[in-house]
């Protein structure tokens, strides 16, 4: 009761001190200088007494600070009769605690937010109805309604249809996201389509938004270490104050002189401008869907001098991808993945969801799959199209297949480190593999140029996978150490060898990184899809599944040390050379007032420059929306068929008869000019262009859009071979001149997409 009666009578400080500035101010006015002290005199004294139990409060947690020049200036105005300084000092103290109040109320917007929307209760079916219940009564398992617009109240999985979620508040992404039936949701997202069942998966105290929650709030309970630094440069400006103050009274016998001086110096920019830059800077980044848990990791990541990467997750992309397909001669790769991505609609496998991915992600239309048997953790089998499926790892296909020279081609096929392979058997022979892989993340190759960039002077790949497999990754990546088979406490151990360069900064997704997380000096947990274990132990939680946060993370906390620092650095010289003055005699108590008021406002908005862009010329670049960045990166998944039908049409060119090739050709070719051209045509034209002009640089891209000049001339000469084709179909060294022609090609457009996701994800705008 008395700590919101307090609060209370602190918001209404600001409104009630200018009410008896403005009172007194009449009252003198028309002749009523006694009147107008009063009310003066009163105002201060309310000031004065509640500070003074705020000083005593701080001593007592034995924390001093420049309170106490504000209270000695007041105190001093009182017993001089300086009752119009002392009304100006209560305002202007007032009027500092107000906008400090402002600034970390604005700065903590972001955050807030989550902990607003958090919902009461969720629609539960229970006896074919639906019962509201609140979230602590439900269970894992349990199915619940998420209605248009309502917030997903635990963790789950996605029973039917399609869900339109919005993410915003999570991840920072601003575009919702479409989640098929069987895909997971993560709590805290809202349904911004039509309502949903969810199968929940977790209770809401476990969910991935309370988890979130929890970390907002230890999140704001940090004081940062700077703030502490700062509380130790106000102890050195106290003395200054009062030995300034001394001296004047000392050379002059003037006690006005020396009440300027203190006046001159109340409140001290050390006490509002580093808190607010922190504050703002934690903002920032929450803004981008970082979570910093308070000033203290954000001062941290300042001086980061090694970065312990875990693999699986954080560089890779922690999911398998479809990278390759094999079918026998005269099968189209396509219908392969069709008809097993249709079976494995019925698998929860991980590996089966990839597949259904990657088939959705094509276009391809998915079929029901019926009398389906799945052998947990082996493969699955069934019917699709009237077509008897068996869909799984070699040796599960091959049990259900006849033994063929292709099947012992495709057991070769398949034998390659880092992926795995889902082997087809149709009508009891083996069709065909797909091959999936846990690829490396695109923007990898911008995060370690930028991180050594910034200073960071060692870059360590630390993984559980084997040698080769982490070698394999090492290899394209410029890190300078690689160590691999590691057990959780191998991590620790690495942190605490890496230490001896400098503070360490340790990433990782899992439960098995948690230790390292929380061993290195700052640990950051990639929270989108990673253990709640590892997010728990971690400084920082990169809430969006975007890498290259970890760099947006390390520019946002210096740049709001520096704003924090030029606004103390600027606040104490100005107060410093005004409290000289007043010294001096060249300022009364008044004047010092209104100045010292000027120098406090200055340094809280330079302060509250973190919660924003730099805006200085030069500082900063290019930016794409992340609405046109999600668009351009669209556009490259629903190219993948095309791609994926020039590598499949050359590995198939030497077994096609002759009679099918230029039929095959003709349809390729005309995929190219319908689809593959017009997407870099546009490219070229709309997206580089715009890069150009916000860049001032004519050339820049020159080198991107040469490469879609080669890849313009190898469609055209594509398209001359085809043409030059003989009707009874092409010789054996035209088969080999097109084969050539179309690995070339496919390979030049796949390096050409890598190289253009990492461009536009390096240019995403702030």
């Amino acid at each position: 009761m008395l700590n919101e009666l307090g609060s209370i009578v602190r918001r209404l400080l600001l409104p009630l001190m200018a009410c008896l500035l403005i009172a007194g101010g009449i009252l003198w006015l028309i002749g009523q200088p006694k009147g107008a002290a009063w009310l003066w005199n009163g105002g201060t004294a309310l000031v004065l007494a509640i500070l003074l139990v705020d000083i005593v409060a701080g001593l007592l947690r034995l924390e001093a600070g420049l309170d106490l020049i504000a209270a000695l200036a007041m105190g001093g105005a009182l017993v001089l009769g300086e009752s119009l300084a002392g009304i100006i000092i209560a305002l202007m103290f007032s009027s500092g605690r107000a906008l400090e109040d402002f600034a970390q109320n604005r700065a903590r917007r972001e955050m807030t937010a989550l902990l607003s929307r958090v919902p009461k209760s969720a629609a539960r079916y229970a006896d074919g109805a639906l019962q509201e219940v609140a979230l602590a009564d439900l269970l894992p398992g349990d199915r619940i309604l998420v209605r248009c617009g309502e917030v997903v109240p635990v963790d789950g999985v996605i029973e039917n249809g399609v869900a339109v979620l919005d993410e915003s508040a999570l991840t920072g992404e601003a575009l919702p996201v479409r989640r098929l039936a069987g895909a997971p949701v993560m709590s805290g997202s809202t349904n911004a389509g039509d309502p949903f069942d969810l199968q929940a998966t977790s209770t809401a105290a476990e969910s991935t938004y309370a988890g979130i929650i929890r970390l907002v709030e230890a999140a704001g309970a940090a004081k940062a270490p700077m703030a502490r630094l700062a509380d130790r440069y106000a102890l050195v400006f106290l003395f200054a104050t009062l030995a300034i103050a001394g001296i004047a009274y000392g050379l002059s016998r003037d006690p006005i002189r020396a009440l300027a001086v203190l006046v001159v110096a109340t409140p001290c920019p050390l006490l509002l401008a580093v808190p607010v830059a922190i504050i703002s800077g934690v903002s920032r980044c929450a803004k981008k869907g970082i979570l910093v848990k308070g000033g203290g990791a954000l001062e941290r990541l300042t001086n980061i001098k090694t970065v312990i990467f875990d693999k699986t997750g954080t560089i890779t992309d922690g999911r398998a991808s479809l990278v390759e397909i094999k079918s026998e001669s005269g099968r189209d790769p396509l219908e392969l993945l069709r008809l097993a991505a249709s079976l494995d609609q019925s698998s929860p496998h991980v590996m089966a969801r990839a597949l259904v991915s990657a088939a959705r992600d094509r276009g391809l239309s998915l079929h029901t799959p019926v009398d389906v048997k799945e052998q947990p953790g082996s493969g699955i089998s069934g019917q699709v199209d009237g077509h008897r499926l068996t869909v799984g790892g070699f040796a599960y296909a091959q049990a259900h297949a006849a033994e063929t020279p292709f099947a012992q081609e495709i057991k070769t096929w398949i034998q390659r480190d880092g992926t795995a392979a889902i082997v087809v058997a149709i009508n009891g022979t083996i069709a065909g593999a797909l091959l999936l892989a846990d690829q490396v993340r695109p923007e990898v190759g911008t995060v370690l140029r930028n991180l050594h960039g910034a200073g960071v002077a060692r870059i360590v790949l630390a993984t559980g996978d084997r040698v080769d497999q982490a070698a394999s990754v090492a290899a394209f990546l410029d890190v300078d150490d690689v160590a691999s088979e590691m057990k959780p406490s191998d991590k620790t151990d690495i942190v605490a060898r890496e230490r001896s360069y400098g503070p360490v900064l340790m990433a990782g997704d899992g439960v098995n990184d948690a230790p390292a997380l929380a061993a290195a000096d700052i640990g950051v947990a990639m929270g989108a899809r990673g253990a709640a274990a590892s997010s728990e132990a971690a400084d920082v939680v990169i809430l969006v599944d975007r890498l290259d946060r970890l760099v947006s993370a390390i520019h946002i906390a210096r740049r709001s040390r520096n704003i924090a620092l030029q606004s103390v650095y600027a606040g104490m010289g100005l107060s410093i050379a005004a409290m000289v003055a007043a010294a001096f005699g060249y300022l009364a108590p008044v004047e010092g007032a209104l100045l010292q008021e000027i120098i406090d406002v200055a340094v809280i908005l330079n302060a509250l420059r973190a919660l924003g862009r730099p805006i200085w010329p030069g500082s900063r670049q290019a930016g794409l929306s992340t609405e046109t960045l999600l668009g351009l990166e669209a556009e490259h998944h629903a190219l993948a068929s095309v791609i994926d039908e020039i590598r499949m049409t050359a590995d198939h060119l030497q077994q096609l008869p002759q009679a099918d090739i230029r039929k095959h050709l003709s349809k390729l070719d005309l995929l190219l000019h319908e689809q593959l051209l017009p997407h870099e045509q546009r490219d070229d034209k709309e997206v580089y262009a715009k890069i150009r002009r916000q860049t001032s640089m004519p050339d820049a891209l020159a080198g991107m859009s040469r490469v879609h000049m080669e890849i313009r001339r190898q469609v055209h000469n594509l398209t001359s071979l085809c043409k030059a084709l003989p009707a009874d179909g092409p010789s054996e060294a035209q088969r080999a001149e097109i084969q050539r022609l179309l690995y070339g090609l496919e390979a030049i457009t796949r390096l050409h997409f890598a190289q253009e996701e990492e461009i536009y994800r390096s240019l995403e705008s702030d």
